[in-house]
């Protein structure tokens, strides 16, 4: 019984969500901003700034909930309950690098 109970412990800590700063960016593409202004890129990097801390926030409570759950009960209790923002934190941060991207090529300030 302890056997079958590590067993499903180990197979799910591949399903435990992840801290933020273990996420990659997902490549958006560079042509996604090329008609912003500075000022529009500028505005466009604050409010996904914005997105991502308030999603890392969420992820860390989430990786954290993981984490007890598979201590205490051998399942990722957070993923399990869609609270994963993975996904979403690798398209904003693809953003923000796009954004970056965009604005070192017009060399906004």
């Amino acid at each position: 019984m302890n056997k079958i109970i590590l067993l499903a412990a180990i197979a799910s800590l591949g399903a435990c969500a992840k801290q933020p700063d273990q996420i990659a960016a997902v490549d958006i593409g560079s042509n996604e901003y090329r008609g912003y202004s500075c000022k529009q890129l500028l505005e466009t990097e604050v409010k996904y700034t914005q997105a991502l801390t308030n999603l890392s926030a969420q992820q860390k409570s989430a990786a954290n909930g993981d984490a007890w759950g598979v201590f205490l009960l051998g399942l990722p209790l957070s993923s399990m309950g869609g609270n994963d923002k993975e996904t979403m934190i690798a398209v904003t941060k693809g953003h923000l690098q796009s954004i970056d991207r965009e604005q070192a090529r017009k060399n906004c300030s």
